[in-house]
């Protein structure tokens, strides 16, 4: 064999096996389940190679459905050391391309407060009874729609360790009480977002303050609705959304949430 095939075939086995390196830690499944005879479509990540029990974090998706970017947040969790499951509030296939779309699914979604909740807490058991994961250790993230559907879910005493809401609405009908509220809860918004005006930001401090609850809101200056989705940008173009992707807030954002996460799932 010559040296030019000898060093080929190195490269090529070390291609191999870093490659089957890679899929051996991050193992990723599409998990379909039941709710009053709908079927949902949700997405689990997690990485086999750590040992042990580990948090579990539930993502929430947009308003425009289960898509692509809600799983990519769900593997980059798994890729920070816990166990992810991108939910569906919609059902399976209801995934929207036009915001009319989106608007009537959410509508649907959220007609009442016990649907919703019923949706989060099915995800819940589903995350909870993954085999690596400490059901003691859950945590919940939302984009947009999603943001507003883990808030609602802490001001209803979900027994959570923490929520974060990345651009999401802030103001609801139902409002946090004092002693209620078990999760720890930390809020990105952008200063420019026409969608979650200052006042819904101030009425939130008010809320969790007069509620007694741990807060931590970041609101970033001229950053737009939707920062942390790349694809906002393109949303904008197609359909005249005041939404914006913002590559510093995203990434602000994220690293927060993963100090967050250290601190509250702490042992």
């Amino acid at each position: 064999m010559t040296t030019l095939q000898t060093a080929t075939s190195v490269v090529a086995l070390s291609f191999s096996l870093a490659t089957s390196q890679v899929m051996a830690e991050m193992q990723t499944q599409t998990v379909e389940y039941q709710i009053d005879d709908q079927t949902f479509t949700g997405y689990m990540a997690w990485d086999d190679e750590l040992e042990g029990k580990r948090p579990g974090v539930l993502v929430v998706h947009e308003w425009w459905g289960h898509n692509e970017f809600a799983r990519e947040q769900a593997e980059k969790l798994a890729a920070s050391g816990y166990t992810a499951f991108a939910l569906d509030m919609y059902g399976s296939g209801k995934l929207a391309e036009h915001p009319d779309t989106a608007q009537k699914f959410m509508q649907e979604a959220t007609r009442d407060i016990d649907q919703v909740k019923a949706r989060f807490m099915k995800a819940k058991s589903l995350l909870e009874n993954h085999e690596s994961v400490d059901s003691t250790r859950i945590a919940a993230q939302g984009y947009c729609f999603g943001g507003a559907v883990v808030l609602n879910m802490a001001r209803l005493g979900v027994d959570l360790s923490g929520v974060v809401s990345f651009h999401g609405a802030l103001g609801s009908p139902i409002k946090a009480q004092p002693g209620m509220v078990k999760a720890r809860v930390q809020v990105y918004t952008g200063g420019a977002d026409d969608m979650v005006p200052s006042e819904q930001v101030a009425g939130l401090v008010q809320e969790m303050q007069d509620a007694g609850v741990d807060l931590t809101l970041v609101s970033f200056p001229g950053v737009l609705h939707s920062f942390t989705n790349p694809g906002a940008d393109r949303f904008a173009e197609n359909f005249g959304l005041p939404v914006g992707y913002d590559e510093e807030a995203a990434s602000r954002s994220w690293q927060g949430t993963m100090r967050f996460y250290e601190e509250i799932f702490a042992r």
